[in-house]
């Protein structure tokens, strides 16, 4: 999970405590491949895709995905980050702090866009994300990968590649780090 989300999961400030293990690490760099080969397969091997992960939770899976589609069809995407904190829509609700400086290789204008983060939530870090990327050009497509799909969409927005469907409570808490997917809950 983001720092961020840590952050604002009430208690803020809180301690994650893990209840239980979703997936391993071995899990992980399954449902990584398994994305990369649908990502491919989806775009017919498509040169012109460029991987870009949301800080921060996202960024990691971004260049193991990036290295998986590289082991997969031998052609390195380009692969960036992109901070999407400036974009949010409840940025006058909440300090807003950027979390990394966005990093996008290449120009995105007719280019496959894939957009990797760590959980869909509500949506809504999506939708910055679709607002920030359109200021670097037209994509022709904007896809999304995500590790864990949790369900409690608070807008239209639905991922093309998931590494776990992970049906959950609002109050539960899903975190991905590159060993283990856990599900818990913040505490005190």
């Amino acid at each position: 999970m983001a720092e961020r989300e840590r952050r604002r999961t009430p208690p803020y400030g809180g301690v994650f405590v893990a209840r239980s293990t979703v997936l391993d690490a071995d899990d992980i760099r399954r449902a990584i491949w398994r994305m990369g080969h649908e990502i491919l397969e989806h775009n017919q091997g498509d040169d012109q895709i460029i991987v870009i992960g949301l800080q921060t939770g996202g960024v990691e899976l971004a260049h193991r995905l990036g290295e998986a589609l590289t082991e997969i069809s031998g052609t390195v995407p380009p692969v960036g980050t992109l901070d999407v904190a400036f974009y949010r829509d409840d940025i006058g609700l909440r300090p807003v702090l950027p979390e990394a400086p966005t990093e996008i290789p290449d120009d995105l204008t007719g280019k496959i866009i894939v957009l990797v983060d760590d959980v869909l939530y509500t949506g809504r870090t999506i939708r910055a994300a679709l607002d920030a990327v359109h200021d670097f050009g037209r994509p022709r497509a904007v896809q999304l990968a995500v590790m864990v799909d949790r369900g409690h969409r608070e807008l239209p927005i639905r991922p093309d590649y998931v590494g776990k469907n992970l049906p959950t409570r609002r109050d539960e808490v899903v975190n991905v780090s590159s060993t283990a997917v856990e599900l818990g809950e913040m505490h005190r």
